[in-house]
């Protein structure tokens, strides 16, 4: 059986989960600061791309890299030790701590938390160019006090590239798009955003919405919610696959899936995100538009404890190509006001 928490990707480097992570500290100027450090195994023949696509990351929402230095062994094995800033809490823990309560996430964070997300993956995918194509709550890193979210474990990350193939057994299970199930090999950063409507359901149900024990089961997973794929969601998918012996299935209704006390909002995006055809799915920056998150964008939006929200709405070059309206709905009034009318001298 495969194990849905480990990274699927096969690289010639063995990736650390986080309770694997090296503490330690360095002196930086006139203080000592807490770092995160993952180990990892080279192979002396390729650069590390995982370092590269790293070094071009600027983002409140993706981990940064603070440092790096190689280490050997007495074995002669070469390891790369990434010095990354250290965050103490993932997603996935404290998605746990509410369910051993038996409780489910309070609808704030959920909110606070997957816009973060989407902001992150909105600067990944329109900046650098970057496809993390490993999602999941394990790497999504909280700060407890600000709750502040990143992005991290950018171990089976890639700049896609139209034309060019990619292996399609990548993600891990549970947050897998239906394409790479289909064996696409030439799909787009919309893998990303599958994987983030997976954790956007995971954290309104308290578990997994596609709980497959396998990669076939997988898809029998999601057939029982969004129904069978017709031959054009098959081919939009992937073009080449030929195969359509699939049980017919009528989809679930989105309302059914979740409990009845659910906010329409929070299903209209689920439903939004988790479709079969990569090219209707929204993305990332018009996911941080939808209703759902109306909530952040008041002016009187607090944390439960009355402490306000994270930084949310300081964009920067995500928002170059975006369209005036996008941008008119990303920005409160109010923090336009505040700002004033240079907010954005460089998006005209």
């Amino acid at each position: 059986m495969e194990n849905p928490n480990r990274p699927s990707a096969i690289w010639p480097s063995v990736l650390l989960g986080r309770s694997q992570l090296g503490l330690f500290f360095r002196q930086n100027a006139w203080k000592l600061e807490t770092v995160a450090i993952k180990k990892v195994l080279q192979d002396r023949r390729y650069k590390n791309r995982e370092l590269q696509l790293m070094r071009t990351m600027d983002h409140p929402n993706v981990v940064s890299l603070k440092h790096c230095f190689f280490s050997t062994t007495s074995k002669n094995e070469l390891f790369l030790n990434l010095v990354m800033e250290y965050v103490p809490e993932t997603m996935y823990r404290v998605l746990k701590h509410y369910c051993n309560m038996n409780q489910t996430m309070p609808l704030i964070y959920v909110k606070l938390y997957t816009y973060q997300i989407f902001r992150g993956l909105a600067y990944m995918h329109a900046v650098p160019g970057v496809c993390h194509r490993d999602l999941k709550p394990q790497n999504v890193l909280v700060d407890p006090l600000s709750h502040q979210v990143k992005i991290c474990d950018f171990g089976s990350a890639k700049m896609l590239v139209k034309g060019e193939a990619n292996i399609s057994y990548i993600c891990s299970r549970f947050y897998r798009a239906p394409e790479l199930i289909f064996g696409a090999t030439e799909y787009t950063t919309s893998i990303d955003i599958w994987s983030a409507g997976c954790v956007l359901a995971e954290l309104l149900l308290g578990q997994p919405l596609f709980p497959g024990e396998s990669a076939v089961d997988q898809l029998v997973e999601i057939i029982k919610v969004l129904g069978t794929p017709t031959r054009e969601e098959v081919r939009c998918m992937n073009p080449n696959y030929t195969d359509f012996r699939f049980p017919q299935i009528k989809a679930h209704p989105w309302h059914k899936v979740f409990h009845h006390r659910m906010p329409p909002e929070a299903i209209d995006l689920a439903s939004r995100l988790l479709q079969y055809s990569p090219s209707l799915r929204c993305t990332a920056l018009e996911a941080c538009t939808h209703p759902f998150f109306d909530e952040l964008r008041e002016p009187s939006a607090r944390l439960p404890n009355g402490r306000p929200l994270p930084p949310l709405f300081n964009f920067k070059q995500e928002l170059s190509g975006a369209s005036p309206e996008l941008v008119s709905k990303l920005i409160p009034e109010h923090v336009k006001r505040h700002m004033g009318l240079n907010f954005f001298p460089s998006i005209t």
